[in-house]
């Protein structure tokens, strides 16, 4: 049944209202940028990994320890999924994180929910100023074949999916996947998504803190929208440290909605 144009009007006031009592809960801002090149990791570092270009890495990463992901030889999209070590059932999920938030850019100072309302990930650094995807999701096989004709590629759909297998877990257990360095952008009223090349140089860093034991994949392929004709990809530095919270953690403390996903946290014993 369609609706009047009442009910639309009536819909948005009650959507906006709900949105302004979510956002002045945030008094402070969320701070500028991390700083380029990065600072020296604080914490304890336990090891260091290189991601090959097209390929895909996973890994267990208890509460409390951090992944650094560097672009140090160049610039490189890199996609992420992950799910709880103790309930695989609980996984990333992207729309309740941007719906909470009321934001689309995954941003230092930010936080990544399950679909259980808790944090899984803190983005504790991001000299990108939140230059990631949360919208579209990673590379397919189909979706190379289009845009590279001829070439021998891998893909981030493909990579998850063997991710998941060496894990115990099956292609039906992937949620949508998070882009970091992807510059997407909605471009206009009609919600048509755009590349934003200029804020990313191919030198930049995030840093994300587990919130509860995780289990995390990474695929290194080129996003969908990035306009690169040729398939390049270039290889990735992780680093796995133990991290430190501070007093102030704003990633604790910046939405109403980010303070109860902590709270969700702290009941289930995460």
């Amino acid at each position: 049944m369609s609706r009047t144009p009442e009910q639309i009007a009536a819909d948005r006031a009650r959507y906006e209202e709900h949105q302004r009592k979510g956002l002045s809960f945030a008094a402070k801002a969320l701070p500028e940028a991390s700083v380029v090149p990065a600072a020296p990791i604080a914490g304890d570092v336990i090891a260091t990994e290189t991601l090959a270009a097209g390929w895909y890495w996973s890994t267990l990463l208890r509460q409390g320890e951090a992944l650094r992901i560097a672009q140090t030889h160049g610039f490189a999209s890199v996609a992420l999924v992950c799910w709880s070590a103790r309930d695989t059932s609980e996984r990333l999920n992207l729309p309740d994180t941007v719906k909470v938030q009321w934001d689309t850019r995954a941003q230092r100072g930010r936080v990544l929910f399950s679909d259980m309302g808790r944090v899984m990930l803190s983005i504790t650094e991001d000299s990108s100023g939140g230059a990631h995807d949360v919208l579209l999701g990673g590379s397919t096989a189909a979706a190379n074949a289009a845009k590279y004709p001829g070439a021998v590629t891998r893909n981030t759909r493909d990579n998850f999916v063997l991710a998941a297998g060496k894990l115990g877990l099956s292609r039906r257990d992937l949620p949508m996947a998070l882009t970091l360095f992807a510059p997407v952008r909605v471009s206009d009223d009609d919600g048509h998504f755009a590349w934003q090349s200029d804020l990313l140089d191919g030198n930049h860093y995030v840093d994300l803190r587990a919130e509860m034991d995780l289990l995390v994949a990474l695929s290194n392929c080129p996003h969908p929208l990035d306009p690169g004709p040729v398939y390049a990809p270039n290889p990735v530095e992780i680093t796995r440290y133990v991290a430190e919270v501070a007093g102030d953690d704003l990633c604790r403390t910046a939405t109403a909605e980010a303070v109860r996903g902590f709270e969700n946290n702290a009941r289930a014993g995460a």
